[in-house]
């Protein structure tokens, strides 16, 4: 299009031609800001998918006692503690329930002991990374009423206070712990007469116990899951790494996993036990394929991208990027 010295274009200024230009520029330019902004986002998603990437660990509730007064009597043992057994079971079932844990069981092996002597089984109890130990150490249950001319109210409280300690099976150490607090009330009111009568409820005593133990659940999740995944190398044959874990553990193919060897123990003079040294890094690996099938029967292969893995060791141990 020709544009005239005296600054119109057919009939039109040159001004209004000009914004034609600047409103086609922009209209051009929209699509390639969009799919710049498509690509940031798809970006920040794989960062996101990658960092929420979940390795399920190993995890076993060891001891779960109360310590209150509740429910206690002279003849009372280890075997007879029904709260600390409930609290047990509660917590197991809240892990189990998350999906990303794999959860062992630890206060009835001995069941699990006579059912495998049945069926001629060898007792292979699978070792876990965390050991999670607990305690009540609040307990109570309350009642308040208030009565008028016409009209009467009974409210029933239950409280419970729980402490957890989770344990580095590997060390003995306690590298968290927290307390979790719970209350679940009932009420019933009657007017003239009429209106509900509530006689004493049982599952107050549940429903406080499962409330204390779910308000330190999260915490204790997300400390569980910070520490590093680790898995050991099952064999090394024709340069492929076998290494224990697969997708039911959350390892899929194009995972990076690092080799490790571990340092080797030094005793202190001064506290007189054992310190491991440094592990150093021996190889990086890239998962190319599962095989086997179930949480503990699945296993992967996978390539050495650096470093080198010569043959299986005890003193050789994987962990994830």
């Amino acid at each position: 299009m020709n544009v005239r010295r005296n600054g119109s274009v057919g009939g039109f200024k040159v001004k209004f031609y000009r914004g034609f230009c600047i409103a086609l520029t922009l209209a051009v330019a929209l699509p390639v800001s969009i799919s710049s902004a498509y690509a940031q986002e798809a970006t920040a998603t794989a960062s996101q998918n990658k960092a929420s990437k979940n390795l399920k660990r190993k995890i076993a509730v060891g001891r779960f006692t109360n310590e209150t007064r509740y429910g206690q009597t002279l003849l009372r043992d280890a075997n007879l503690d029904p709260l600390g057994k409930q609290a047990v079971d509660i917590l197991a079932a809240h892990l189990v329930q998350t999906g990303k844990f794999l959860v062992f069981e630890r206060t009835d092996t001995s069941q699990i002991d006579t059912e495998q002597r049945r069926i001629g089984a060898k007792n292979e109890l699978v070792g876990v990374d965390t050991l999670i130990i607990g305690s009540i150490v609040e307990f109570g249950r309350s009642e308040d009423g208030k009565r008028g001319v016409f009209n009467r109210q009974r409210v029933q409280r239950a409280q419970a206070k729980v402490a957890i300690r989770l344990v580095d099976v590997r060390t003995g150490l306690a590298f968290f712990s927290a307390t979790g607090a719970g209350e679940a009330t009932t009420e019933a009111k009657t007017t003239f007469g009429i209106g509900s009568t509530a006689q004493f409820d049982g599952t107050l005593t549940d429903k406080a116990l499962s409330a204390a133990i779910v308000d330190v659940l999260e915490e204790m999740s997300n400390t569980i899951q910070a520490r590093q995944w680790r898995t050991d190398i099952l064999a090394v044959e024709d340069g492929q790494v076998y290494v224990s874990g697969g997708p039911s553990q959350g390892l899929v193919p194009g995972d990076r996993l690092i080799v490790m060897k571990a340092g080797k123990t030094v005793t202190s003079s001064q506290t007189g036990i054992g310190i491991e040294l440094p592990s150093t890094e021996v190889a990086e690996l890239e998962v190319v394929s599962s095989f086997g099938s179930g949480d503990l029967g699945e296993g992967s292969i996978s390539r050495v991208i650096s470093g080198s893995v010569k043959e299986h060791s005890s003193n050789i141990y994987v962990v994830s990027i």
